[in-house]
């Protein structure tokens, strides 16, 4: 089972044109470790700007990563992987002039039924993420 501990381990071995953006944000004196959504914001953002320039190699391999949040990761790890990241995604591209809908061509099957969750709650379809779902 994926934990806390292995999300930003896993996601950056996915996403090595990340390590330099990583390296710098751990530098700010504003930085605060174990603080797993904002660390999943910082790389929502490198995200958006590779698909901005179109540099998309490294996607199948970070969404590869996402779905193992989703299917392998704790509780805490799924809930990250949908409001920390996907949800990330949907909002900074929202706002940046990218479609998200750019991303679910890479999306996984179990990241695409979070990310469709996501979609219908923000459209008012759903009470909460997630509420669509069977257990």
């Amino acid at each position: 089972m994926l934990v806390k501990d292995d999300v930003m381990p896993l996601l950056l071995a996915a996403c090595p044109s990340f390590r330099a953006a990583w390296e710098a944000y751990r530098a700010e004196p504003t930085y605060e470790a174990d603080l797993l959504y904002v660390d999943l914001g910082e790389l929502a953002h490198h995200l958006v700007e590779l698909m901005r320039r179109g540099a998309t190699d490294e996607f199948p391999a970070v969404f590869d990563g996402v779905e193992r949040l989703h299917v392998e990761g704790d509780d805490f790890v799924k809930e990250a992987a949908t409001i920390g990241l996907l949800e990330g995604i949907q909002n900074v591209a929202g706002n940046s002039g990218v479609e998200p809908a750019r991303f679910v061509p890479y999306l996984k099957p179990e990241s695409a039924r979070w990310w469709a969750e996501l979609e219908a709650f923000w459209d008012g379809k759903a009470a909460h993420v997630g509420a669509r779902l069977k257990p």
